[in-house]
């Protein structure tokens, strides 16, 4: 969502680099550059406004202090001033000292309100909550049943006792939920209300009944983060006229230009609770003020990946490959398999790599990474007998022939995944030994067919062997210290332990 205002922030800031001190002109040209991103990104004018002037003077207070990096320092600036518009710290739920907890969603219709509804419970379950749906929209065609569907997804029983869909009662059932769900011992109550095409007394009128029968600890208002500044105005209206305690921001996968996350807090004062980052039930998280200033800035998200990994990672499978390589077993495909397929469930490729910092600079590259590559890989290993998934030794040109067609890809494929394989499995053998880390999973994304390597070494064998030493020829020594030092100008970013084939992959 903030890629345009990423960008521009990142070329802003490039224009700052070997400055020794910032004059005054620099700084009002950097100010003036951010003040346009964030128009662009339809942040609302008086945000703007508060935030160039904050950045302005304390950007003038280190141009005259003469910072030995003034770049980074107004980097810095604008990372905390972002920090403090999207919240400063994170917000989560308050939990009621004597259950049900009990949360009221808010919003116009469209906003996602229903199937959030189904992610917080989710979420909440896997907290170690016992949540309860009420299903208090009664005007929306089919919420009802929607939210039936949402709930079963989830795992999460649902208080639906009214059809819906205009019949029903919605501040009567609302009522009746903190009832039951006292009975049934669930401790948070979550309930879907009716939105609205827009604004109107009546939508208020009925929130504010429903909202006096809940008596909720948490209102929640939900906003589609794709709307801009209308966003702004709706909170607006809704706190004025019904209140809410924090908003949950949905749709931030989308390719809207981010104003209102960058805008409500300021505006309404209540902050940023969560953010809805998908389709899927899983795709949902906390709002961190800091990291999101982090992903703007290009500093990437490392704390949200790590999280992300140990959701997706069974710590039994994980143990027992640490144990093997420990032991120096032999890394086998299913072993493989089994690490791309958790690989898969952290999200989009692209998506999960975009939390590296310095990512930005390969968008490109990332945007042309292939989720589906990883079925293929899948295909292929599951074509294989359990003898040749074991020993992949035994895959003869038949084998390969009969793998390929079994898993409708070419041969080409299965050979160049097997060179991926050997590689990982150099990987692991080394991790075993003390040597270099690797990312669980991450070998043998890509499938494209590359060249085979003649010879027993390996690539990364060679290109390590070609680091350590010079060449005896004087000219071709001079050369080699040439190129070595433009290579080093023109680093791409450090993509971290990850194996060559994915750095390959991405263009490295």
């Amino acid at each position: 969502m903030f890629g345009n205002l990423s960008d521009r922030l990142s070329a802003t800031f490039k224009g700052l680099r070997g400055k020794g001190r910032l004059s005054e002109a620099d700084v009002d040209a950097t100010v003036r550059e951010i003040r346009i991103a964030l128009l662009e990104a339809d942040v609302a004018l008086p945000v703007v406004r508060e935030f160039c002037a904050t950045v302005k003077a304390r950007a003038l207070e280190v141009s005259s202090a003469g910072g030995l990096n003034p770049a980074q320092q107004v980097v810095k600036i604008v990372h905390e001033e972002l920090v403090a518009i999207l919240g400063g710290e994170t917000r989560t739920i308050r939990f009621a000292k004597n259950p049900p907890t009990v949360i009221l969603l808010a919003g116009l219709q469209g906003a996602g309100k229903t199937t959030l509804a189904g992610k917080l419970a989710v979420q909440l379950k896997r907290e170690g909550h016992t949540p309860l749906l009420v299903a208090a929209d009664l005007q929306r065609p089919n919420a009802v049943d929607q939210l039936k569907v949402i709930g079963e997804r989830a795992g999460v029983p649902v208080f639906a006792p009214e059809p819906g869909s205009g019949v029903g009662d919605p501040v009567k059932v609302t009522r009746d939920a903190r009832t039951f769900a006292a009975q049934k011992l669930h401790d948070v109550v979550i309930v879907d209300t009716a939105g609205r095409l827009a604004i109107d007394a009546e939508l208020m009128e009925q929130l504010r009944q429903v909202k006096q029968a809940a008596q909720p600890d948490e209102v929640l208002f939900v906003v589609d983060a794709m709307i801009g500044q209308d966003a702004v105005r709706v909170a607006e209206e809704f706190m004025s006229s019904v209140g809410f305690d924090g908003v949950v921001l949905t749709k931030l996968d989308g390719d809207a230009r981010g104003g209102a996350a960058l805008s409500v807090k300021n505006v309404t004062g209540a902050p940023i609770m969560f953010a809805s980052t998908g389709e899927k039930l899983e795709d949902f998280e906390v709002f961190h003020p800091e990291r999101m200033a982090s992903r703007i800035l290009d500093m990437g998200d490392v704390l949200t990946l790590i999280e992300h990994a140990e959701r997706a990672f069974d710590s039994e499978q994980t143990e027992r490959l640490a144990a093997k390589v420990a032991k120096g077993e032999s890394f086998s495909l299913d072993d493989f398999l089994e690490q791309m397929q958790a690989v898969k469930k952290m999200g989009s490729l692209g998506k999960v790599l975009g939390m590296l910092p310095g990512m930005g600079e390969m968008k490109a590259q990332l945007d042309q990474i292939d989720d589906k590559d990883l079925d293929r890989v899948a295909a292929i290993i599951q074509s294989m007998t359990p003898a040749e998934r074991q020993d992949p030794k035994l895959l003869n040109g038949s084998r390969r022939a009969r793998i390929a067609k079994g898993s409708g890809t070419a041969v080409q494929e299965v050979n160049s995944l097997m060179e991926r394989f050997a590689q990982a499995q150099i990987m692991m053998k080394q991790m075993g030994k003390g040597g270099m880390p690797v990312m669980p999973g991450m070998p043998g994304f890509g499938m494209g067919g590359g060249k085979k390597s003649k010879g027993k070494m390996p690539k990364q064998q060679k290109a390590a062997k070609g680091a350590q030493g010079r060449s005896g020829n004087p000219a071709k020594r001079i050369l080699g210290d040439q190129q070595q030092g433009a290579s080093q100008e023109i680093a791409p970013p450090n993509l971290g332990s990850l194996p060559p084939d994915l750095k390959k992959m991405l263009g490295q």
